[in-house]
């Protein structure tokens, strides 16, 4: 079969197995939620080996070691991926799940029912984590899923996919429930996209460039999970040392991520106190800072940021760096060049606090505490999707009941409509 005749083929049999999927006890799912951890565990040794494949090819083409250190499945992020799928066996099923349920006034009972919504295609890059964490999620929600991983994790990616489905098989699952797409040709993502007879959302996540390409050309509903110029405002009475521990734990816990930070900005009152300890602790860590010219003022390595460093996602070593007037130009700052993704401030003042998580609309806003705690898995929703920072259905960290719709059930008791 041509290219573009196979991934119809797969995108039909997901549309076969979410019909099962559909009508699937809880009970059957989280069996294999446990069973696909039981068999990571097992398999281990041999992803182990496709990913050291990925690993060593991304640093032949020359790739940056923070993006290369994304691609690697060890560590942290390896019990970290096999916790998540004991996690969301552990979390309810929101599949089923009725709420709002009313009397109208002749008597018929009106509520909302959780019910899954089909065919999910994920188009991602790098991480091969994602791809257990949006099989399980997916699955749980009772969700076929299409997963086309980046090419620099192919190996990766096919590996923990044929175990996924090996799981499924053990336990009566469908396994197409889970399908990753077998190509790495750019060609798979433009007939996918076209595909709404059988899919029925597109997530992509990943940089500006495949996020814009995928919602320009899709015919099926888009849930983007874009850029992460993520922000800490340091207040005028932000604490010196939570200051710094929470700059450094945002920008260095890993750089290659979504939520790390990108841009810091200071209140005019903290640039003499506050900002000094922060910047030398960064450059003393390695981060270059771009700073504006009261920056450079208070921290002379400092190079000079331009324009497009206040919209940069560098996902590296680097940090823009800005002094502002008050709370009301860093809120103005981030609605301007931020991307609606993560914004926290630092302060001891409480009115300040809530005016800051108020204004902004960003998906995750928060008060003295990391950026890295934008996380589905650190929110306990057990894993995530990725975070959307698309305002309608789905904002922010998407769980399982982002993965889900509701339909309005009746119950009548023989009520006509006169």
């Amino acid at each position: 079969m041509s290219l573009e005749e196979t991934i119809r083929d797969l995108a039909l049999r997901a549309k076969r197995a979410s019909e099962t999927l559909s009508a699937l006890d809880t009970r059957t799912k989280n069996a294999w939620l446990e069973r696909a951890a039981a068999r990571l565990e097992e398999a281990a040794e041999s992803i182990a080996l496709a990913n050291a494949r990925d690993l060593e090819e991304a640093r032949e083409k020359g790739v940056a070691e923070p993006l290369v250190n994304r691609l690697a499945l060890a560590g942290d992020k390896w019990r970290d991926m096999l916790q998540g799928l004991r996690d969301v066996a552990a979390l309810p099923d929101p599949v089923g799940e009725i709420s709002e349920l009313r009397v109208r006034p002749n008597g018929v009972q009106v509520g909302r029912m959780r019910i899954p919504l089909g065919v999910i295609g994920i188009i991602y890059e790098s991480r091969p984590n994602v791809t257990v964490d949006a099989a399980a999620l997916c699955v749980k929600a009772g969700n076929a899923v299409i997963l086309r991983g980046g090419s620099e994790a192919f190996h990766s990616n096919q590996a923990l996919g044929q175990v996924l489905r090996a799981a499924a098989a053990d336990v009566g699952l469908p396994e197409d429930a889970v399908i990753v797409l077998p190509t790495t040709d750019r060609a798979a993502i433009d007939v996918l996209v076209k595909l709404d007879h059988a899919i029925d959302l597109i997530i992509p996540r990943g940089g500006s460039a495949l996020v814009r390409k995928v919602k320009s050309e899709s015919t099926i509903p888009v849930i983007a999970h874009d850029e992460g110029v993520c922000h800490v405002y340091l207040d005028a009475s932000a604490d010196p040392e939570m200051s710094v521990a929470i700059a450094r734990d945002s920008k260095l816990r890993q750089m290659a991520v979504c939520n790390a930070l990108e841009t810091l900005l200071c209140h005019r009152d903290a640039a003499h106190t506050t900002l000094p300890g922060v910047l030398k602790a960064l450059h003393e860590d390695g981060v270059e800072i771009r700073g504006c010219e009261r920056t450079r003022e208070v921290f002379a390595e400092a190079r000079p940021a331009a324009d497009d460093d206040w919209v940069a996602e560098y996902l590296a070593p680097i940090l823009a760096v800005r002094v502002v007037e008050d709370l009301d130009a860093a809120v103005e700052h981030i609605r301007r060049y931020g991307s609606n993704h993560t914004e926290i401030i630092v302060t001891r003042d409480y009115d300040n606090a809530q005016a800051f998580t108020r204004r902004l609309q960003s998906s995750v806003v928060g008060v003295n505490c990391s950026t890295a705690f934008s996380d589905g898995f650190r929110l306990g929703l057990g894993a995530e999707i990725g975070i959307s920072t698309s305002t309608l259905h789905a904002f922010g960290p998407m769980g399982l009941a982002e993965l889900t719709t509701r339909k309005f059930v009746l119950y009548g008791s023989g009520q006509l409509r006169e």
